[in-house]
């Protein structure tokens, strides 16, 4: 297992964007193999990842592909893996998203 004291620096060090509540769509491949897409709310973006609320729970290691102003023939598209995904009291789900280096 990796050092995670390293891996926790590094992210307290990157610097994040609020992306004050932002909708982005996001798609990904359900346990059953269904593709899904939903319009979601993202909470904020760094280097490494972004942080996203919504109202399904993604399994953890879910690949994610996330689009940002999908509408647009501009959009832009980034990968990445839930690293978690916690539920709010609120019954919305808090997902942390790992962005693939090879972004």
């Amino acid at each position: 297992m990796a050092d995670s004291s390293i891996d926790e620096s590094e992210r307290r060090s990157s610097f994040r964007l609020d992306m004050e509540k932002e909708f982005i769509d996001i798609m990904w491949t359900d346990e059953s193999g269904q593709e899904k897409s939903k319009k979601i709310v993202c909470l904020d973006f760094s280097r490494g990842g972004l942080r996203l609320d919504c109202d399904v729970a993604l399994p953890v290691q879910t690949a994610v592909t996330v689009i940002f102003k999908s509408a647009s023939a501009n959009n832009q598209k980034l990968y990445g893996k839930v690293l978690r995904c916690i539920k709010q009291d609120t019954g919305w789900f808090e997902i942390a998203l790992v962005l693939d280096k090879n972004n």
